[in-house]
């Protein structure tokens, strides 16, 4: 409920207003009445006041001239102007200052009403956008952690003028110790559990690193420490020297290595960039420290890499990759597990002393699984997954941390290619003699059935397939074919009251008095002799 205060001159007219005025129902409370502007501004200095309903014309101190002083002293207050006909133009001056509204004399309850309504709902409006207001710059300043790491994050990510970038420094307070600048860049390794470590495990840890960081080097001049949207711990500092700030971050980096890994069940890498002026380009030595960072995969785990040391190296030549992807196709195809294991060994120890960056790691290293999987299911044509879980072979390289744990699994994969692949072999001529056996099965009632059909329906020598034949199944492909023949033959004279001569054309012969002979030399007795016989013992 908003407070109101009348002032005029006329009792009469400060006791009508007061009297036939619902007030409580218009959202106002009438907290006072005066009689010029003078005791208006004396009563307002007493009590706190939102509207002042005035008459213009007043002895000693006009409405108009209240008005001005208001509009100087307290300009949250709110005026409503009561002015007669001949005070009209004097009124339009106090709409100049900040008077809301004006209502000419007389005045009756339902005009005024309809005023305070009017009032009422714009000072409504405006309290909530005050209170809009309020609440965030409250929450700006909950937030300004966060902002400020988005800057810093910006800062080393994106192209920023010189203009922003002070204007950012002098927001965020971040005072800077000399014209240099130089990064680390931090992450988790792994996570040394008892148990699986789970999503909310791991961003405890990291968030850990965080404040492990931040009390031990935060609060040290000229020193920012923040996190990216990759929960890296990025940490800048400033200088003048550039050779010295690169031994200061060395420092740095070794005594957060060692507070982080004491106390904490993870191992931390770190990567340190190369210094670069203030106003320089520092996205660019940002990318150097995320650079020496990436290292990690190939130097191991655990460790701080500074790029300046890795770069003053010799650098031998790039790895001849083709040459490895030969090589794999050829051991995978005719080699034993430990010339497998061996290669392997060799391409990671290769890779190791060349110390190729990451993304150069990476293609060659998917180039060689590719090799693998086009190898691999060539000859298993998709039958046997290659992969260790649901996702394939290039995913679960993309989700190795190290090089290490990537030369454990390739060994993995490259063993379980040639095992299945040897198997393959193996089993080639087992699967090649079931298949004839299966088409013999199937096409035994066909007279035209014969060795030769047989290999050109699974692609093979008539003179290889018989010895196969034989090693597998005991019998010659001739034996076999007649079996067959003969098991279905006795079904039939048992079960079926076929003539003997329709029997031999259901089994395959096309001369019933040769099957009626082979069937004798088969079982000992004739097709005839042979139902006779089930006969009797059914009787």
């Amino acid at each position: 409920m908003y407070k109101l205060v009348i002032v005029d001159d006329e009792v009469l007219v400060r006791e009508a207003i007061k009297c036939q005025t619902n007030w409580a129902e218009l959202g106002f409370e009438c907290v006072g009445d005066c009689e010029d502007g003078e005791d208006a501004l004396a009563f307002m200095a007493r009590e706190q006041v939102d509207v002042v309903l005035t008459d213009i014309g007043m002895p000693f101190m006009d409405g108009l001239e209240l008005t001005r002083e208001l509009s100087v002293k307290n300009p949250a207050v709110k005026v409503i102007i009561l002015t007669g006909y001949d005070d009209f133009d004097y009124a339009q001056q106090a709409v100049k200052l900040q008077t809301v509204d004006y209502i000419l004399k007389p005045i009756t309850p339902s005009e005024l009403g309809a005023v305070l309504l009017k009032l009422r709902a714009e000072m409504d409006g405006e309290r909530n956008k005050e209170r809009d207001y309020e609440q965030l710059k409250r929450q700006l300043a909950e937030n300004m952690p966060v902002l400020k790491e988005r800057f810093l994050e910006r800062m080393t990510t994106a192209k920023m003028s010189d203009k922003e970038k002070s204007e950012g420094w002098d927001y965020f307070q971040l005072a800077w110790e000399g014209d240099c600048l130089i990064e680390l860049a931090m992450d988790v390794d792994e996570f040394k559990w008892d148990h699986a470590a789970t999503v909310t495990d791991e961003q405890l840890i990291r968030f850990a690193v965080f404040n492990v960081a931040q009390e031990l080097i935060g609060a040290r001049e000229g020193t920012e420490v923040f996190r990216d949207r990759e929960n890296r711990v990025l940490a800048l500092l400033s200088g003048d020297d550039p050779a010295e700030l690169q031994e200061r971050a060395l420092l740095t980096a070794e005594e957060v290595h060692q507070a982080v890994t004491a106390i904490l069940p993870a191992k931390l890498s770190i990567g340190i960039g190369c210094p670069c002026g203030l106003r320089d380009d520092i996205p660019s030595a940002h990318q150097t420290a995320l650079s020496a960072l990436e290292y990690r995969f190939v130097i191991g785990s655990n460790t701080i890499i500074r790029l300046s040391d890795l770069e003053r190296r010799e650098k031998p030549g790039l790895l001849a990759v083709v040459a490895w992807e030969n090589e794999l196709a050829t051991r995978l195809k005719t080699g034993t597990l430990e010339e497998i294991d061996q290669w392997v060994d060799r391409l990671f120890a290769a890779i190791r002393e060349q110390l190729l960056p990451l993304p150069v790691c990476q293609m060659y290293l998917q180039r060689i699984v590719l090799t693998l999987m086009h190898t691999f299911y060539e000859l298993d044509h998709g039958v046997t997954p290659l992969a260790e879980t649901e996702d394939s072979p290039l995913s679960e390289l993309a989700a190795l941390g190290s090089l290490d744990n990537t030369q454990a699994w390739m060994r993995r994969l490259c063993r379980k290619a040639v095992t299945v692949i040897r198997s393959m072999r193996e089993n080639q001529s087992a699967v090649q003699v079931t298949k004839a056996i299966a088409y013999v099965k199937e096409h035994y009632r066909n007279p035209e059935l014969s060795l030769i059909s047989v290999c050109k329906h699974i692609s093979m020598s008539p003179s290889y397939f018989s010895v196969l034949f034989k090693q597998h199944t005991g019998k010659t492909f001739i034996e076999f074919v007649t079996q067959e023949r003969m098991e279905r033959a006795k079904e039939l004279l048992g079960l079926t009251a076929m003539k003997s001569y329709e029997i031999a054309y259901e089994v395959g012969y096309s001369d019933p008095h040769y099957f009626s002979g082979a069937f004798k030399k088969h079982w000992g007795d004739t097709p005839t002799d042979y139902r006779q016989k089930l006969t009797t013992k059914k009787a």
